[in-house]
């Protein structure tokens, strides 16, 4: 008898099914350190205790997109271990902050399950839950994976697809208790540019690349403690190359959106996302952002910005993402649809 997991297959999932991810991780000052030194992660609020009270905080937060892949790290033995790709995002939402010292979990429930005409393989769709040493949800999503199938001749199940919003209401947005920007100080955040500032429709080229490296990305996995294959081995795939973790893609596109966006301080919610294309060491990635919309909140000084995050590998001309028949060019690696918090 086995003692080893070979990780679920297709077949092993059915609609309704909770999964408890193993292990709980307590997070310290170190994993920040860590965070900002594999990303140019800029934002104040995470970066100063002193700037964070200043906005109604106890203290620094950990950055939000660091519990993102502390959250999603857990499930990948339970969810994608045996993933072909990793789909997509929707209705996510940061419900409090993570503060070190904090204790995390994750638990996912499946919400849909299709199988592909190739028969070969399934989408499988999970609402995962990040959860604090409370028990407090921390975060929620849902994402969806393309799984292998064990058995070719397992039979298919009924097809069940979520109906999914294609963003998170505004009035859904959950603001951290306690924050204003009122007293907001825009020299030490590092730009003037306010809420107001921002138009609908607007595009911002973040000007800066950073060229991936095989060492960075193999700690990032290894922080995350992301157990996929395709980004450790590199006989899991034909091509002989280590894939890059498509959070890693995530968080240096918002770090490169600093130069810009540098007020764009939290984000509050996952709209939606795709990893577009696959991203290997070597690519140099790109980014610029699409404000989509904009919204008030209840919160002293503080408005909600509707960002569109796009992550390019190269030179692919400013602004480009889809050709004349609206498929996405092959030099684009991510498109990510977020809310984020801002001074107004």
């Amino acid at each position: 008898m086995t003692k080893t997991n070979p990780g679920r297959f297709f077949e092993d999932y059915r609609v309704g099914q909770v999964i408890r991810h193993a292990v709980p991780r307590t997070v310290a000052e170190g994993e920040r350190a860590l965070y900002h030194a594999l990303y140019p992660a800029r934002q104040a609020l995470y970066s100063s205790d002193e700037f964070a009270t200043s906005c109604g905080l106890e203290g620094s937060p950990m950055d939000d997109l660091l519990a993102f892949h502390i959250v999603f790290g857990k499930s990948v033995p339970d969810v994608s271990l045996n993933a072909v790709a990793n789909l997509g995002y929707a209705q996510g939402r940061w419900l409090a902050p993570v503060w070190p010292g904090d204790t995390l979990r994750s638990e996912s429930q499946v919400i849909g399950l299709k199988q592909n005409s190739n028969g070969k393989t399934g989408v499988v769709w999970v609402r995962t839950r990040g959860l604090n040493q409370m028990d407090e949800p921390v975060l929620d999503y849902v994402r969806w994976v393309m799984v292998r199938k064990r058995d070719l001749d397992a039979p298919a199940p009924a097809a069940v697809v979520p109906d999914l919003a294609p963003a998170v209401a505004a009035e859904d947005l959950v603001i951290p208790e306690g924050l204003y920007f009122s007293d907001y100080d825009f020299g030490l955040a590092g730009e003037p540019h306010r809420w107001g500032d921002y138009e609908v429709g607007e595009k911002i080229d973040h000007v800066d690349g950073v060229t991936i490296e095989e060492a960075e990305h193999m700690l990032a996995t290894r922080l995350w403690q992301n157990t996929a294959r395709v980004h450790f081995d590199a006989t899991a795939r034909e091509d002989g190359r280590r894939l890059i973790y498509g959070g890693h893609v995530i968080s240096m596109a918002r770090a490169l959106s600093f130069n810009g966006l540098a007020n764009a301080q939290m984000i509050v919610a996952l709209n939606a996302g795709v990893h577009v294309n696959p991203c290997f060491a070597g690519d140099t990635i790109r980014a610029w952002s699409e404000v989509l919309d904009k919204a008030e909140t209840d919160a002293p000084g503080v408005g909600a910005i509707r960002l569109r995050l796009v992550a390019t590998k190269g030179d692919c001309g400013a602004f480009a993402l889809k050709d004349g028949e609206g498929r996405y060019l092959p030099e684009v690696l991510l498109d990510l649809d977020y809310w984020a918090l801002m001074p107004a």
